[in-house]
């Protein structure tokens, strides 16, 4: 499991050092559980791109010009990386090694920025090592990014103002802070208004009991931490955030049977959400948008969440929710916006169901699996076979 032993470095936030120590060895395959075997289940690229998305070309260059141990020494969950991203101001909760950040210093261009946090000095210093080695290699005049040594949880600790940042991304890190409310509330206070906080991370389909939220190995591989979903939404909405949109979700299957006896009958899954910091008074009403096209690696069709997919020059109704983060985020430019729905959609048709949105994790992923023909064009909301 060595994609998740570097990431119990930061059990040891509630637990202490002892704690981490410990479950970084279990994590690793060590005595405490070693036929311990969970899979993050990554579909064939056939499936439903709402639940494995494929990378974009410009991702897959940008990857291959990060340095080999920044790679090497980076634990994350794949990659968390959204759209339109040129010249933006991006914060990485959780950096480690920062190899999403050196990725997406490609991505926002010379003229953007990229700031890294991370509690854990050692993978801050291999980060910081290798800034010259990467601005050298894209081109830079000035390195545009930066690597601080801080708690996500305190960002104001570490410097970082209110309203300072265009985008903030984490990749699976918050399920290991105790404190989930106040990393949220630091990101939308670093967020300017219409920003955007864009993170995969782990979550259950029940609040975990204390035996499991304890336990060494499963704090060590992201489960003990996890978030019942539904409260993602109740503390998005205490923070100020609009709802989550639910973007991919897969399954986490455990090998163990030992384990699978602790946790029951809760299930787990790794889902990658997006919240807006939607100014007051945006929300006005439901309309209808076109997507002009355009944007990089989304050229003709921009797959935007598990309700949304808008293709270039089509016309899609959208709810107010919708069409308010449209408006207000970075995204107001590559749409034509007008308010209002259609006629259809306002005396409903055959496909009423496909306005509902999906919102739990674990639905899109029994919708996914269960066969049927789709009656509602991809470009609407709604996942195929709704009718």
């Amino acid at each position: 499991m060595e994609a998740r032993r570097g990431v119990a470095r930061d059990a040891g936030a509630e637990h202490g050092p002892g704690w981490a120590e410990s479950v970084r060895g279990a994590g690793a395959g060590g005595s405490t559980s070693p036929t311990f075997s969970l899979q993050w289940q990554l579909p064939a690229e056939s499936r439903s791109t709402r639940r494995c998305r494929p990378l974009p070309k410009a991702v897959r260059d940008a990857l291959e010009h990060v340095h080999e141990e920044v790679v090497a020494r980076y634990y994350g969950c794949g990659l968390v990386i959204p759209e339109c991203l040129l010249s933006c101001r991006i914060l990485d909760l959780g950096c480690g090694s920062g190899r999403d950040c050196y990725l997406l210093s490609q991505l926002v261009g010379e003229q953007g920025h990229v700031t890294g946090i991370d509690m854990t000095e050692g993978q801050v210093e291999v980060a910081k090592k290798h800034i010259a080695y990467h601005m050298n290699k894209f081109g830079y005049r000035k390195p545009n990014v930066e690597f601080l040594h801080g708690y996500i949880e305190k960002l104001s600790d570490a410097g970082l103002a209110d309203e300072s940042y265009d985008i903030v991304i984490s990749n699976c890190v918050i399920n290991l802070t105790p404190d989930k409310k106040a990393v949220l509330q630091e990101a939308f206070r670093v967020l300017k208004p219409g920003g955007e906080m864009y993170f995969s991370d782990v979550y259950a389909s029940q609040r975990l009991s204390e035996t499991i939220r304890k336990h060494r190995v499963l704090w060590g591989e992201c489960l003990a931490g996890a978030l019942y979903w539904r409260d993602l939404y109740s503390i998005t909405e205490e923070v100020g955030f609009s709802p989550p949109c639910l973007v991919t979700a897969s399954p986490i299957t455990i090998g163990d049977k030992e384990l699978e006896g602790i946790i029951g009958d809760c299930r787990f899954v790794s889902a990658t959400f997006r919240l807006f910091k939607v100014p007051g008074g945006s929300r006005a009403g439901p309309g209808q948008v076109i997507y002009n096209g355009g944007i990089m690696g989304h050229e003709r069709e921009l797959v935007f969440d598990a309700n949304f997919t808008f293709k270039e020059g089509e016309v899609v109704d959208v709810d107010a929710e919708m069409a308010a983060i449209l408006q207000s985020s970075r995204f107001a430019e590559e749409f034509l916006i007008r308010a209002g729905a259609s006629a259809t959609a306002a005396q409903g048709n055959c496909c009423k169901r496909a306005k509902e949105k999906i919102c739990n994790p674990f639905q899109l992923l029994e919708q996914l699996a269960a066969p049927g023909p789709a009656c509602c064009p991809r470009g609407t909301s709604g996942p195929p076979g709704c009718c």
